[in-house]
């Protein structure tokens, strides 16, 4: 077996093919980011970039060169078998052959093995990026550039980050690859009041002959962000998708017996409550509720009952062991530290996660022996409260000693964790 997956998913900041991560915890590291800029009073530039048919232009030969200069000749023999003598060919409904094509590029995407590759054909990219002093991410092929600035400085800001993108199209043009200039898009994020300030004045970026201008939202994995880092409009379209899904489920449940359905609304519904959960830590109750609202119908739907029924929150809690969306988010942010706290977790997400007993200067409290995390100061309770390096460590701060207990395998922790949420009942 070769490990593949430790320096270059830590170096390119990448969540893919890391067990128990995925976009959840690159958007996480993103958002908290973010927020972090704007509760200090700054302002930040976020800029996706796209690349053209990404996978299929991936050069064999190039990407058999990166693999011999980091993991040596032997494993290399390895990948030159898996990626060469591949062909297609194309079967009509007639049953019409077309003639073999052979594949002398592209890694495959529908397995575990090819995205992975495109992150190690694409780690050197991480060089040209920080050469301008511009943060990254990246999910697969999905690359993510930002940086923070005063609102003062947002014309000198937008030129490095122009003189990046231009760099890093240089470099996509050198290893055979295309940077969609036309579909890179922009956003402008900050506090309310940086907003006011900028107001229509936010600077576009000027790449070659195409201008992007910025645009109040964006979205990002799945995820809708908007220039204030609210969440609404995400919120409202896993409202509308939910419902849709009941409403399609209400007719067939007559079909279907009682586990068949718990299966489908578990599937259809409560996956897209859960999608990102983490991201709504510290929002207003007005915002988890319309979510509440949606769990609510999700057990009206498996279990027959109306509306205006007496004893829905029972039925929630007693018979289908569903935690409020509240304690679906504390559930999560704790599972996330408890990993943090066990290093089991990428570097980016462990950096942001320190516990008392490493600080010098406390080292001495009595917090110190308590498996308490560090919780830095904020100054803003809608941006800095929400953040992951804030959020997640006051979560687990406010566990019961015999929860806080690191030695805990993440399956126990979880069980445990589940339960005391459900003693809140």
């Amino acid at each position: 077996m070769i490990d593949i997956d430790v320096d270059v998913d830590n170096r390119w900041n990448s969540d893919l093919c890391v067990t128990f991560h995925s976009t959840e915890t690159a958007l996480l590291k993103l958002q908290s980011d973010l927020l972090c800029a704007a509760d200090a009073g700054l302002v930040s530039a976020l800029c996706i970039l796209d690349l053209t048919a990404a996978f299929d232009t991936v050069d064999h030969e190039l990407l058999l060169h990166w693999l011999e200069r980091q993991f040596g000749l032997c494993v290399l023999e390895c990948f030159r078998s898996y990626l060469s003598g591949r062909s297609f060919r194309v079967i009509t409904c007639s049953l019409d052959t077309s003639s073999t094509v052979y594949i002398v590029c592209s890694v495959p995407q529908g397995s575990v093995l090819g995205p992975h590759l495109f992150i190690l054909y694409t780690a050197d990219m991480k060089d040209v990026v920080d050469r301008h002093y511009v943060l990254s991410h990246a999910f697969a092929d999905d690359t993510q550039l930002y940086l923070h600035c005063l609102c003062s400085d947002m014309a000198f800001a937008t030129t490095r980050l122009e003189l990046c993108i231009s760099d890093v199209a240089e470099w996509t043009s050198a290893n055979r690859l295309h940077l969609n200039t036309d579909k890179t898009e922009l956003l402008w994020t900050g506090s309310k009041n940086s907003r006011q300030f900028i107001g229509s004045r936010s600077p576009p970026l000027q790449l070659g002959v195409d201008t992007v201008i910025a645009q109040d939202e964006f979205r990002l994995l799945g995820v809708p962000l908007s220039s204030d880092l609210s969440l609404d409009r995400h919120i409202s379209n896993v409202c509308a998708s939910c419902y849709h899904r009941m409403r399609q489920l209400r007719p067939a449940r007559r079909s279907l017996d009682a586990n068949s359905l718990a299966t489908l609304v578990h599937a259809f519904v409560i996956s897209r409550v859960d999608y990102c959960n983490s991201l709504l830590a510290a929002v207003p109750k007005y915002t988890t509720d319309k979510l509440q609202h949606v769990l609510v119908a999700a057990a009206r739907v498996i279990t027959s009952t109306r509306k205006y029924d007496r004893g829905l929150s029972r039925l929630l809690h007693e018979e289908l062991h569903w935690l409020d969306v509240p304690e679906r988010i504390l559930f999560k942010l704790c599972v996330f530290i408890h990993q943090c706290l066990n290093n089991n977790v990428l570097r980016y997400l462990m950096d942001t996660c320190s516990s008392v007993a490493t600080v010098p200067d406390r080292q001495c409290l009595r917090s110190a022996g308590r498996n308490y995390p560090v919780v830095p100061r904020h100054w803003l309770a809608t941006y800095g409260r929400r953040t992951f390096v804030i959020a997640g460590p006051s979560a687990w701060n406010d566990l019961p000693d015999e929860l806080r207990d690191i030695s805990l395998s993440r399956t126990v922790f979880r069980s445990r964790l589940k339960t005391y949420f459900f003693s809140y009942y």
